[in-house]
């Protein structure tokens, strides 16, 4: 290839990696700013614990769901529509959520955002794998995923500085003018796609069986612990996962054009491959949420103190990424997921050791460091893993399934989390949780929050294990 032919596609290149990653800022800022301003928000829209809760649930459910369904629309009517759409959406969705009378609309506007959140994260990966060439796809994705860290290096402080001084409204405010620019930019540089790299075929069925099922499923998981398993909720839930499942498999066994190719989970690597970014999501989820909660709940800190002591997390994962992209001149992207994988689980395990009502900070930033490192060096390095040497007609439905495992991940994580810490608590004590204000009431209630926190730790440690072990079988079946 002649030196300006490639000089002008790593031109290209970054240009595309600029406007996913600006776009991925967004995104991460919004998520980690309300982590941490959501007791501002719950005390001043006077949420209680479900409504609470269901503002970060909605929006992660609701793209966890969509994901496969707008992996496979990308692949047919474009990655680039469905990732200017997506910016568009979301950005609307937050100026409405700004505007939000009470909680309950702010968690349907975060629904809406969710929509254009999933358009966003099922083409991210795949633009990025196409638009690199294979030797330089490990730098990309390494930078793409540091996007992820930027985010969550500013958007703590952020959230809590906008919530004590502007507002709760500006939390979701914000996002406005940001999202004008990237989508401006994305109109201007994202390449257009070129004539006949488009698969044919929509299965309608099959679209309608995921939301069904995968919708009943993370419904009943988000909320059992909250409502029991025979509340009609739960119970619905699980009754559409376990009728729509056995559906879904004969449909997609015969589609001509399936949602999700089953064939792929017949690969031991990209099975193992799947698995390890569902294990890592539901260890490593919520970490930020749940350590500003501590500091604002046990400590009694204020939003903007708590979002500064859980910065080293985000600066590690920054540093970890970008490192990931160069390591991998060295060695493999699979060799390095596993290193990834086993640093977070270092840093659970000191969290666990080190958790109390009064725990020195610097014993909580050495395990935030740890979790940091393993994070963002095992994301980008497991990305490239499965997505390298795909075709590109087959990238955004590959990459949606990551997405959906990893997202499944995220939805089981964050339920999983929010139940256990609260569990040895009174029931009538958990809006006090969300709202940050459990710090003000005795030290016995204190004190049962922290042996709540002991247990969801103890739960993500023994599950990061795992992701370990779903990394080293990869490995092996290669």
């Amino acid at each position: 290839m002649p030196a300006t032919t490639t000089t002008t596609s790593t031109r290209d290149a970054w240009r595309t990696l600029s406007v996913v990653s600006l776009a991925s800022v967004l995104t991460g800022l919004s998520g980690s700013a309300i982590n941490v301003a959501l007791p501002e928000i719950a005390r001043h829209t006077g949420a209680g614990a479900t409504a609470a809760s269901w503002i970060l649930l909605g929006y992660q459910l609701t793209t966890t769901v969509l994901m496969v369904v707008f992996g496979r629309l990308a692949d047919l009517f474009g990655r680039r529509r469905m990732y200017l759409l997506g910016l568009a959406t979301y950005t609307l969705a937050a100026l409405l959520a700004g505007l939000a009378p009470n909680a309950w609309m702010i968690v349907f506007m975060r629904v809406l955002q969710a929509v254009g959140g999933a358009m966003l994260l099922t083409n991210s990966a795949a633009l990025i794998s196409d638009a690199f060439p294979r030797e330089r796809l490990g730098e990309g994705m390494g930078v793409y995923v540091a996007s992820f860290s930027i985010a969550g290096l500013i958007g703590p402080t952020l959230g809590g500085v906008l919530a004590e001084s502007l507002g709760w409204r500006w939390v979701f405010w914000f996002n406005v003018p940001f999202g004008l620019l990237c989508l401006l930019w994305g109109v201007l540089v994202l390449p257009r796609p070129t004539p006949g790299e488009r698969e044919g075929g929509l299965d309608g069925p099959g679209n309608v069986l995921v939301l069904a099922t995968l919708g009943g499923l993370l419904l009943a998981l988000s909320e059992f612990t909250r409502l029991g398993w025979d509340h009609p909720l739960v119970f619905g839930g699980l009754a559409a996962f376990l009728v729509g499942l056995p559906l879904f498999l004969v449909r997609e066994s015969r589609a001509a054009h399936p949602v999700v190719d089953l064939g792929l989970f017949r690969e031991r690597a990209f099975a193992f491959g799947t698995l390890a970014s569902f294990l890592n999501a539901v260890a490593r989820m919520g970490m930020v949420f749940l350590i500003a909660l501590y500091f604002q709940a046990v400590r009694g800190d204020e939003p903007v103190q708590a979002g500064l002591k859980v910065l080293p997390l985000a600066i590690a994962a920054m540093i970890g990424s970008v490192s990931s992209g160069f390591l991998q001149r060295l060695t493999s992207a699979r060799t390095l997921a596993v290193a990834g994988a086993a640093t977070t689980t270092c840093g659970l395990v000191v969290m666990l050791c080190v958790m109390s009502s009064d725990t020195p900070y610097a014993a909580v930033a050495i395990g935030l460091v740890l979790i940091g490192l393993g994070s963002g060096v095992f994301l980008p390095s497991n990305t490239t893993a499965i997505l390298d040497g795909l075709p590109s007609n087959r990238l955004g439905i590959v990459n949606a399934m990551r997405l959906m495992l990893q997202n499944t991940g995220n939805v089981v994580g964050t339920g999983l989390v929010l139940s256990i810490i609260t569990a040895p608590l009174p029931a009538a004590l958990h809006q006090s949780v969300f709202a940050g204000t459990l710090a003000q009431l005795s030290g016995g209630a204190v004190e049962q929050l922290v042996t709540g926190y002991r247990w969801a730790l103890g739960c993500m440690a023994a599950i990061s294990v795992l992701t370990v072990l779903s990394c080293l079988a990869r490995r092996k079946a290669t």
